[in-house]
């Protein structure tokens, strides 16, 4: 019997014009009324990632930032992992040297220092994760987000360094020729060790604590609820989700999912423009009831 779902965001419960079809939140609704708590479990902040889940009037916990932050479905924190200001410090300088863009996230803000970087590296990274969009179509969708209207501009990141009020909880990377790249700078912020190095598109790179995963929080959080590993099923479709789709008791990759997760999961279900998520949450409700 599954009890706890926790579902990616971008490229999952999102389709490629990244809203939440109705037919994915009646399916929310739906599991939670019979018993199935819903987390989501997304890389963005939680400011961020709350406003975008209750314009559609849905009431969820939140496994945010990778894994840095958990909250259960009435916002209280439940989990917290810090990224290390030496670290961080030793991440951005790497980034540094090979020119990459990158962003600073906290609980609360999510840090560039320049905005028009930000457009063009967002719209990018859909692009990589909804291939039929245009480039134009991207920028529009990109410029008008959520994730947009939460940035904050500074004129430099070491003003967040030198702070010591400033709790770092992610940066995240990012460059246009992907893997081309970003291996080789993947390789080196690995050798600084204690870090988890994830992707969510194959356009950028995700820098956490190394307790940061979504996996690991995943199971903390079920613990704490009294749900077996086997009761928890977690719902994705890239790299960053990895470790949650191997922790589950079921791992669940969408249709449109990157290899690594295929073959990470134990069952498929359809693409994130089929209400991908909805379906296997109706199939979780179906198979809960036979028990």
């Amino acid at each position: 019997m599954i009890k706890l779902v926790a579902c990616d965001l971008d490229g999952t419960l999102f389709n490629s014009q990244v809203t939440i079809s109705e037919g994915n939140a009646a399916a929310i609704r739906a599991a939670q009324n019979s018993g199935i708590e819903f987390l989501v479990a997304t890389g963005r902040a939680p400011k961020q990632s709350r406003a975008v889940i209750r314009d559609y009037g849905l009431q969820t916990g939140f496994i945010n930032i990778n894994g840095a932050l958990v909250y259960d479905e009435h916002d209280i924190l439940q989990v917290k992992h810090v990224l290390p200001k030496q670290k961080a410090i030793a991440v951005a300088q790497i980034l540094r040297k090979y020119d990459i863009y990158f962003e600073i996230v906290t609980a609360d803000h999510i840090y560039s220092e320049d905005i028009s970087k930000r457009v063009f590296n967002l719209a990018n990274s859909l692009i990589t994760l909804n291939p039929g969009i245009s480039f134009k179509e991207a920028v529009a969708i990109s410029g008008g987000s959520n994730a947009m209207l939460s940035m904050t501009l500074v004129d430099s990141f070491e003003q967040l360094f030198a702070d010591p009020n400033i709790e770092i909880m992610k940066i995240i990377a990012f460059d246009s020729q992907g893997y081309i790249t970003l291996n080789k700078v993947k390789e080196e912020i690995r050798q600084l060790g204690d870090l988890a190095v994830t992707s969510s598109a194959a356009t950028n790179i995700e820098i956490n604590d190394i307790h940061a995963q979504k996996g690991t929080a995943l199971l903390d959080y079920a613990k704490k609820k009294g749900i077996k590993r086997d009761e928890v099923a977690a719902i994705g479709d890239n790299l960053n989700d990895i470790s949650m789709i191997r922790d589950a008791g079921i791992g669940v990759a969408m249709g449109n999912a990157v290899p690594e997760i295929k073959k990470a999961a134990q069952i498929e279900t359809k693409t994130n423009n089929e209400d991908g998520v909805g379906y296997i949450l109706r199939k979780f409700i179906k198979d809960n009831a036979k028990k």
